[in-house]
């Protein structure tokens, strides 16, 4: 479902190239291609409150909710078994938003429920409402997720992570840059994301060699794009 950072590379140097319009280098492709994936990743939350919030949920905002989950779906991790220190969950450094929390209880799984720092304050107030294994809570702080009782030790999340910075990774030879797959890193997006990559990549590039007629050409190509989806 990734796609190939050299094809998107490689589309966006023969576009750039075509009647002379500037050369990327490997370094400013790079650049470009990690924040086009981060705008473009960032966007599917946006649309999907967008589109969830469409009077009477149509088949066609139904259809692109669909899309959209599925491209999110990709970038979904679960990982099993964390170890909570002194009630303190430590969540993964490239963790973009948090999902479900599990621990397990008598063989049974148990979901943790998220609650403000406000709330477990007056949930410790009552004896019938504080924190127990049968009924666990977390309170989501800057130093991690702070697990109540404090009993817990271990702890199953699932979240959505974000995407790994790009890299078209290459090697010198005869001074031209060679593509280098073993080091490379390629977009952590949904296959079908491949032509929004490279005219967004090639809208940036035409600003930094500050060749208009690129930046133009990149934006003739996505009307084209968008009048293909709508026929």
């Amino acid at each position: 479902m990734a796609v190939s950072v050299d094809t998107v590379y490689q589309k966006v140097l023969a576009i750039a190239n075509k009647e002379q319009r500037g050369y990327i280098t490997p370094q400013e492709f790079n650049l470009f291609a990690d924040q086009v994936q981060k705008e473009i990743f960032e966007q599917y939350f946006y649309d999907v409150n967008q589109f969830g919030r469409q009077h009477g949920n149509s088949h066609e905002y139904a259809d692109m909710l669909a899309l959209l989950t599925e491209k999110i779906a990709a970038l979904n991790v679960r990982e099993v078994n964390l170890s909570v220190t002194s009630g303190i969950l430590t969540v993964p450094t490239n963790t973009y938003k948090l999902g479900s929390v599990f621990t397990t209880i008598e063989d049974r799984q148990v979901e943790i429920e998220e609650v403000n720092y406000n709330e477990y304050q007056t949930m410790q107030l009552g004896p019938l409402t504080r924190p127990t294994l049968k009924r666990p809570v977390y309170v989501n702080r800057i130093d991690g997720l702070n697990i109540y009782p404090n009993t817990i030790e271990e702890v199953d999340v699932s979240y959505i992570k974000q995407p790994n910075q790009v890299q078209w990774a290459y090697v010198v030879v005869n001074d031209k840059a060679l593509y280098n797959d073993f080091e490379s890193v390629d977009f952590e997006l949904h296959s079908a994301e491949e032509s929004e990559l490279v005219y967004r990549i090639l809208a940036l590039s035409g600003i930094a060699v500050k060749k208009s007629e690129l930046t133009q050409a990149a934006v003739q190509l996505e009307g084209l794009k968008v009048q293909q989806e709508k026929q």
